[in-house]
C-alpha cells in the first residue's frame, strides 16, 4: 500500500499513528503544501478530493479522507468496539471531530503555522477560534473526567482520531491546555501505547 501524507497535517498524522500502533508499514509519499510532489499527486489523480491523506491499496483503489482510512485499517482490530452501540458511539466522536473540532482546533493552528494563511489570521477571527476551541476542548474534558478513553473501556479509533489535533493544540494553536487536566492525562495514555509514533516520527 501507499499513503499520500502531508507531514504537518493532523489528518495525515492520525493515519500514520494508527499504522504504527498496528505495526504496519506502507510506502509514504509526502505531499506537503506548495510542493511539486503535491502537484504531481493531484495531476496523476492520486488525490480524488484534491487533498491528503489518501491510501492507495495494493490493487490500485484509492481511499481518501482520514477517518474513512482509519475505519478501513481498523476493521477487525481491537481499535473498533465489538458492541454495535460502541461502534456507533465511536463513529459519533469521529464525525464530531471532522464537523466541529477540526474546523476550529486545526484551523487556528494552521493560521499560525502556514505563512500562506497568515493573512487570514485577523485578531477577531483568532479570538473567536480561541473561544470556540476552548469550548470544544471542554466537551472532551467533560467526557474524559471520569473515564480513560472516549468510548468503552479501551482505546478506539475515536481516541486516535481526536488525539491528532488535540495533542498539538497548545503548542501550535495557542490553546490553554492547563485548563484541561483530564485531556492531558488522556494524551499521556495515548502516547504510552505500544507502537506509538509522534507527529515527526
Amino acid at each position: 500500500m501507499r499513503l499520500f501524507s502531508m507531514p504537518s497535517s493532523g489528518n495525515s498524522y492520525k493515519v500514520r499513528l494508527l499504522l504504527s500502533l498496528l505495526g504496519r508499514t506502507v510506502e509514504t509519499v509526502d505531499v506537503e503544501y506548495q510542493t511539486r510532489a503535491l502537484d504531481h499527486a493531484r495531476e496523476t489523480g492520486r488525490l480524488p478530493f484534491g487533498k491528503s491523506p489518501v491510501l492507495e491499496l495494493d490493487d490500485g483503489r484509492l481511499l481518501p479522507e482520514s477517518n474513512a482510512i482509519l475505519c478501513w485499517l481498523g476493521e477487525g482490530t481491537g481499535f473498533v468496539p465489538a458492541d454495535p452501540f460502541g461502534r456507533a458511539e465511536m463513529l459519533s466522536w469521529m464525525f464530531w471531530e471532522q464537523n466541529q473540532h477540526e474546523g476550529v482546533i486545526a484551523v487556528r493552528a494552521a493560521l499560525l503555522t502556514y505563512p500562506h494563511r497568515r493573512a487570514q489570521a485577523t485578531p477577531d477571527r483568532m479570538a473567536a477560534l480561541l473561544d470556540s476551541g476552548h469550548a470544544l476542548l471542554g466537551v472532551m474534558e467533560d467526557r474524559l473526567a471520569a473515564r480513560d478513553w472516549l468510548v468503552g473501556d479501551g482505546v478506539s479509533l475515536a481516541d486516535i482520531c481526536l488525539y491528532s489535533y488535540t495533542h498539538t493544540a497548545g503548542e501550535r494553536g495557542g490553546f490553554d491546555m492547563a485548563r484541561f487536566p483530564a485531556i492531558n492525562r488522556w494524551l499521556a495514555r495515548v502516547a504510552a501505547l505500544p507502537g506509538y509514533a509522534g507527529l515527526d516520527g
